[in-house]
């Protein structure tokens, strides 16, 4: 019983040895609202994310399209930023020949979104 007492006072002790507990004392982290972005090589184009299903199907069904198969599908000047494979984390049925929930999503420019959503594609708002 002792011991646990000295292995939890001396965590209390301990848990602010590394920084800073008080956000106040954090001055590393704390913007005073004075400074200036440096956006001179960043990108700063608000960009938003689209899907379409990959095509796989439960037990090995279906035939899976990979993401930068799919981005050829993306035209009229609409500049891709990434690409990957993510699971929409939605619950489904077990039955063979249903959709997996593997989608493929793209990373595109706010002002492509229209464009993108005629062609068929959704707008991701997992994650």
């Amino acid at each position: 019983m002792r011991l646990l007492i000295c292995v939890i006072l001396s965590i209390f002790i301990m848990s602010c040895s590394n920084k800073p507990c008080k956000i106040e004392d954090r001055t590393e982290m704390v913007m005073t609202g004075n400074e200036k972005p440096d956006s001179s090589n960043k990108d700063l184009t608000k960009r938003v994310f689209v899907f379409k299903p990959d095509g796989s199907l439960q037990c090995g069904m279906g035939t899976k399209i990979d993401p930068n198969a799919m981005k050829k599908e993306f035209s009229g000047g609409i500049e891709v930023f990434s690409a990957e494979n993510k699971n929409d984390g939605l619950m489904r049925i077990q039955l063979c020949g249903h959709p997996t929930g593997q989608n493929n999503v793209f990373e595109i420019a706010d002002k492509d979104l229209e464009p993108a959503l005629k062609l068929g594609f959704k707008k991701w708002i997992r994650d």
